[in-house]
């Protein structure tokens, strides 16, 4: 993961009594992503829309210590980057070898798989390679791998962790995601050992040596292919190290122009046509790069304060840590579903991460909140799935979103103490055309409303109100006007 310093999610707790759907739109600058026209893609990312809800998974050797993926390796004056020991070279020595005893004998992914499912997510994007280099998957390019002989879990049935994670989640019909890193901590053609890594990016100029960056460039071209032919069909292509991106050249003081020795062309077209020759209508995520070939949008621990006008997804952490750290402090249910129905009111998806530990286990918390999330779903999915935003995205405490036919689900969140949904609920903006009507989702009982100026009044079943159908929030089915 690109991290960059977390903060506090920002919930807008207003009534919102007028707005356009310039809302909707954002900045010049914040739209520089080129338009895709190929429509097996276009078709997919509208249906990735549709989904709403992932998992994200960070794993790697490093569970073992408890600590940061990759972080600590890299050279840099960030708290990310913190380590346990002064002795740099030693410190990165011992993380190497961390290969040799990784062991992850509880590795079960048709368990996560189940649990995922249960919580109502329909895609997985699981970390087949991170910054350190480590490789989740039988990659020919590199012994620095989960298969290798030195690893302990290489004679395991499940050795190929990627394999086994890919196969089980799409047998439970999930979309597949691979994260894929672009740089490579392990590469001698990346961070070349004869030279000092001061920092994340490769150590050398690329335009001193163009043949070795080129070396590192089909070294990736080559795994990412391995990835798109031996694991079956994937969605998407998540890659990360949004550093490594090409550089426009420089002027000098002459005028003469030249390459900028911070470039780090990969050659995105070149990957893309070759993954897309293997998976068609494939998504390809060149993070934070934006252009041709970042298809959608991931902000990282946070949610946008408005609706975009682009396919976006909030990745985030469930606990504090993207990889597992002991102890974690993991967010509530009610946090966790708050958080889905924000973004989904304001158009995007939630990517939720939970980092196994060193056996290939979650913790029980975690497991906890996905049955926790799953029971709000089964009540209130469809006010979630397959829909987009729809002015105003929120008023006060009640989110709302919209289904293609027209159909609008107002979403009132509850606070912490607050376990049933009040008597009366007005809507300002909102209400149903004549001869529509409105409804409590997990409730058989009739919702009475009325009209009140631009909005309406909802009067909550009083069986409702003595015992909701759902913790954490309550939705309302609005049928604008009946067929």
């Amino acid at each position: 993961m690109n991290r960059k310093k977390s903060f506090l999610l920002n919930i807008i707790v207003m009534p919102v009594l007028a707005m356009g759907f310039s809302l909707f739109l954002t900045s010049a600058q914040e739209k520089d992503m080129e338009a895709e026209t190929d429509p097996l893609v276009l078709e997919n990312l509208e249906r990735f829309q549709d989904l709403k809800f992932g998992l994200m998974m960070h794993w790697g050797p490093y569970s073992q210590w408890g600590i940061v993926e990759s972080w600590s390796i890299c050279s840099e004056d960030e708290p990310w980057c913190r380590r346990n020991m002064d002795n740099y070279v030693e410190y990165c020595k011992k993380y190497i070898a961390l290969k040799m005893t990784f062991n992850p004998t509880s590795f079960d992914p048709d368990k996560w798989a189940r649990a995922a499912q249960y919580a109502g997510m329909k895609y997985v994007v699981f970390t087949t390679k991170h910054h350190d280099g480590f490789c989740m998957f039988d990659t020919k390019q590199t012994d620095y791998r989960i298969t290798d002989a030195q690893c302990p879990f290489h004679s395991h049935p499940r050795a190929n962790i990627t394999k086994e994670m890919f196969d089980a989640f799409r047998k439970k019909g999930f979309g597949i995601g691979a994260y894929f890193s672009k740089p490579d901590w392990h590469s001698p053609d990346y961070w070349a050992p004869e030279w000092a890594t001061p920092d994340r990016n490769v150590n050398y100029r690329t335009d001193r040596y163009p043949e070795r960056w080129q070396k590192f460039c089909d070294f990736t071209f080559r795994q990412i292919e391995e990835l798109m032919t031996e694991y079956g069909k994937v969605d998407i292509l998540w890659l990360d190290g949004g550093w490594v991106r090409p550089r426009p050249p420089l002027v000098d003081s002459k005028g003469k122009i030249r390459k900028d020795p911070k470039d780090q062309d990969i050659n995105m077209p070149r990957i893309a046509a070759m993954a897309r020759s293997h998976q068609p209508g494939l998504l390809i995520v060149d993070r934070t790069v934006s252009g041709k070939y970042e298809n959608y949008r991931t902000p990282e621990q946070h949610v946008p304060e408005r609706p975009l006008d682009y396919a976006w997804e909030t990745c985030m952490t469930m606990g504090e840590s993207w990889s597992y750290k002991p102890d974690d402090r993991y967010k509530s249910a009610h946090e966790l579903v708050h958080l889905l129905v924000d973004i989904a009111a304001k158009g995007g998806n939630f990517l939720l991460n939970i980092g196994p530990d060193s056996k290939g286990e979650f913790a029980e918390e975690a497991y906890d909140r996905l049955e926790k999330i799953g029971d709000w779903m089964k009540i209130n999915g469809e006010a979630i799935y397959s829909t987009r935003p729809v002015a105003p995205f929120k008023e006060a405490k009640v989110c709302f979103t919209q289904r293609k036919d027209g159909t609008i689900y107002a979403v009132y969140l509850a606070d912490a103490d607050e376990v049933s949904p009040p008597s009366k609920i007005l809507l300002y903006s909102v209400c149903p055309d004549e001869g529509g009507d409105i409804s409590m989702l997990g409730v058989k009982e009739p919702v009475k409303w009325e009209n009140a100026g631009k909005g309406v009044l909802i009067s909550v079943p009083e069986q409702a109100v003595k015992n909701p159908p759902c913790d954490y929030a309550w939705a309302f089915k609005i049928v604008k006007k009946k067929a």
